[in-house]
């Protein structure tokens, strides 16, 4: 199902082979510097131009702008200058930068497989895994379902840089993330009537092969005898029937246990809480904490990192009819809570608790759960923060450190005794949302917690705003489907391993 990323490389020079050179363009002491031209490429661009490769960039309007890009003419290569801001240049901007300029570069004119140098003078692991990622998930594009073949604008992405074992390394990491977070966006992308709960489970499957990680797939059946009370709910109103993931990852001398939860709604409707006709059209997309924990548990195997990894992709359709769950419905949680259903639109929640509660079992010393799981976070942060809520401030720090290594913004919210106060019931152990509809989030957040044991460290991303970007892309970031949070639980992931 994935396509191929681009190949990523080191070389020392610009091969003759790109058909794109990638340059920045930097402010030094107040003034534009251009970053990464080669005295042959100076050449070339004098012989065929007549004019400087920083005089025609800046007369066609180029700026040090972080992510501006212009065009040159051919010389006789194309050449694409991006704006890089200040020369110190850091790993998020580098990021940025790359992304955008190989958007412009599968932008133009009869793009296809494409060879594309980015030359930014780098020599750092760090910085030259940034622009790596950044280039190859600016490149980009989503998957189309038609019988013609989809050929990728950008073949290979060839940063000139010395290829030194460290940068090597760095070029291998960049690679195996950006898979992952390609994977992500891939299946994000996929229609609901392609990808549903037992053709994702599926998938799922497929995608570990080729790593140490075993697969266990519970359908309808296994889910019943089990007692996934949650999962079945949420999933009995539709004729394609839930599924829960289970993949473990347990390499030798490993001292942490991560346990990773994923929300992997195919489609929701709202249940019997039906959505406006308007509210449905991105609901293909409530399944990417499922997306992204799947994909993050693959590049933890690949990257071989010292660490016990546990995943669950709890994944079920939300649809109307005879069977669906009701509001008001008491259900009978995988750990054996009660609770009494507020909402059928607020599913996500119930399929997570009964994930985590099974989570709780394989006995991990963090469990961190991923959700597109409120529009309440939407209003608090909009549509490029995540929201981070969790069981203390040491753990939230260390979620946030780690999301700032890997380029992506959240921002911690809190759980307050009178937000859990709201979760009480008069017929059940306890409502699955509160009794008034502000602060939906730090409610959801609150009833997931109610599932996770006592002495576990626990997370809760809430990815409903940046899992989906429906308006223009931006740095390396596409419209649609993000890959949000697959970065950071790799992050995570590498960080914990090495304490």
């Amino acid at each position: 199902m994935t396509r191929t990323l681009p190949d990523l490389k080191l070389s020392a020079t610009i091969e003759a082979s790109a058909d794109v050179v990638v340059l920045g363009l930097a402010e030094t002491s107040g003034r534009p510097t251009l970053v990464g031209a080669t005295p042959e490429l100076e050449r070339a661009a004098r012989k065929a131009l007549s004019e400087k490769l920083l005089d025609l960039a800046l007369s066609l309007g180029a700026t040090t702008k972080l992510g501006s890009t212009v065009v040159l003419p051919p010389c006789p290569r194309r050449v694409v200058v991006v704006g890089l801001g200040d020369v110190d240049v850091t790993p998020d901007r580098l990021r940025r930068a790359t992304g955008c300029a190989l958007r412009t570069v599968a932008g133009l004119s009869g793009a296809k497989q494409l060879s594309v140098a980015v030359s930014l003078e780098l020599a750092d692991p760090e910085l030259v895994q940034a622009a790596a990622e950044g280039s190859a998930l600016g490149a980009y594009s989503a998957p189309r379902v038609s019988r013609s073949e989809q050929q990728a604008a950008v073949e290979a992405i060839t940063l000139v840089a010395a290829s030194s074992g460290p940068l090597k390394q760095a070029i291998s990491t960049a690679t195996v993330v950006s898979e992952a977070v390609y994977r992500a966006r891939d299946w994000v992308n996929l229609p609901p009537n392609v990808l549903y709960p037992e053709t994702f489970a599926e998938q799922a499957r497929t995608a570990f092969r080729d790593e140490r990680v075993t697969v266990e797939v519970l359908d309808e059946k296994a889910l019943e005898k089990g007692g996934y009370g949650g999962i079945l709910a949420v999933g009995g109103g539709s004729s394609r029937k839930p599924r829960l993931v289970r993949m473990q990852y347990s390499p030798r001398g490993a001292k942490f246990h991560l346990a990773l939860v994923g929300k992997g709604i195919t489609f929701d409707s709202g249940g019997l809480d039906i959505k406006p006709a308007g509210g449905m059209a991105g609901m293909k997309f409530d399944m990417s904490g499922a997306a992204a924990v799947i994909s993050a548990v693959k590049a933890i195997a690949a990257l071989g990192l010292r660490i016990k990894v546990t995943g669950y992709a709890a994944m079920a359709e939300n649809m109307p009819s005879g069977s669906a769950y009701r509001s008001g419905d008491v259900l009978t949680m995988f750990d054996g809570q009660t609770v009494e259903n507020y909402n059928t639109d607020a599913e996500g929640r119930l399929v997570m608790a009964d994930a985590i509660g099974r989570a709780a079992l394989d006995q991990p010393d963090m469990i961190v759960d991923v959700a597109t799981l409120t529009g309440a976070c939407m209003v608090a942060l909009g549509m490029r923060i995540a929201g981070l809520m969790a069981s203390d401030d040491e753990t939230a720090d260390r979620v946030l450190d780690a999301a700032e290594a890997a380029g992506e913004e959240f921002w911690q919210l809190p759980i307050t005794d009178d937000v859990r106060e709201q979760l009480k019931s008069d017929i059940a152990d306890f409502r699955s949302g509160g009794k008034n509809r502000w602060g939906g989030a730090l409610h959801a957040a609150a009833f997931l917690q109610r599932f996770v044991p006592d002495g576990v460290t626990w997370a809760h991303l809430d990815i409903a705003g940046p899992a989906n970007n429906e308006d223009a892309p931006h740095g390396y970031t596409p419209k649609g489907g993000t890959g949000v949070a697959v970065r950071t639980l790799v992050a995570l992931a590498t960080q914990l391993a090495a304490q």
